[in-house]
């Protein structure tokens, strides 16, 4: 009579431990970005609560921070949601990159996939997994999965904990500490990490100068301004760059822009979601 196989779980497999090891390398970071995100729940007037609430539903730092203005200004639903999907249009480009990695998996474990999808573990990731273009074969599907969710549990944790000491201590933490000012440079370094090929170096340069463009308008929408014009931009010029090159008599190279670089999707934007 035949054994049946036993899986191990994901929490003990090496990959599991390598993707959190890798992602432990900018934790620091995500955790300075999510304490100044619980702060800014708190201070804006949601209360804590509905911050904590926030913070664990949402899990979209970039999104959270863009929409805490607008709701402390009283601006329209309507305005509010449209600048968060705006913001979150880059995981758009993220889950077509990693289809081939995870569709065999069930909807309801995508579903989980997708919340804790962010910046960060996207990249990390396409630097490890990014060469097998069609996907991992069926003998090193679960060590795939696994290295995902080792650096998104960590990231998760990482980015809870701090938020969450943000909300219960926005009260507690002295202004002259400069912990809103830590997070902006916690936020810059995230975002320069993101910048790994010319179309991002575009699309950064081009969201930059449409923010500075429109600011003077109300309810900060030189954010929603900005990133649509990155997110414009940065998809056409991937979608060039993925196009044949119809000159050769339709044998095409699919050159048709030199990235000089990997063959990243082009993603421009504050590393939410990490988280978020």
């Amino acid at each position: 009579m035949s054994v049946p196989e036993t899986k191990t779980p994901l929490w003990r497999q090496a990959p599991f431990a390598l993707g959190a090891r890798e992602m432990a390398a900018v934790s620091l970071g995500m955790a300075a970005w999510g304490l100044v995100t619980g702060m800014a729940m708190v201070n804006s007037g949601l209360g804590v609560p509905l911050s904590v609430f926030m913070s664990l539903v949402v899990f979209a730092g970039s999104a959270q921070l863009a929409a805490l203005p607008l709701l402390a200004m009283g601006a329209p639903l309507w305005l509010i949601w449209a600048t968060a999907f705006c913001v979150n249009l880059r995981f758009v480009i993220f889950s077509a990159q990693w289809r081939p990695f995870f569709k065999h998996l069930s909807r309801p474990q995508r579903l989980w996939h997708g919340y804790l999808s962010t910046d960060m573990g996207y990249v990390l990731f396409m630097k490890r997994h990014g060469g097998l273009k069609d996907g991992p074969d069926a003998s090193n599907r679960r060590e795939v999965v696994a290295y995902f969710w080792g650096g998104a549990v960590l990231n998760w944790l990482a980015w809870q904990t701090a938020s969450m000491l943000g909300i219960f201590l926005a009260d507690s933490i002295p202004d002259h500490w400069g912990i809103g000012f830590a997070g902006t440079l916690a936020l810059l370094a995230l975002s320069c990490s993101l910048i790994t090929d010319r179309i991002t170096v575009m699309t950064a340069v081009v969201a930059g100068s449409a923010a500075l463009a429109a600011y003077a308008w109300p309810l900060r929408l030189n954010i929603v301004v900005a990133i649509a014009a990155g997110v414009s931009l940065g998809l056409f010029l991937d979608h060039q760059r993925r196009r044949p090159d119809s000159s050769d008599g339709g044998a095409g190279t699919g050159k048709a822009l030199d990235t000089k670089g990997p063959p990243e999707p082009a993603v421009v934007s504050a590393p939410g979601r990490d988280a978020p």
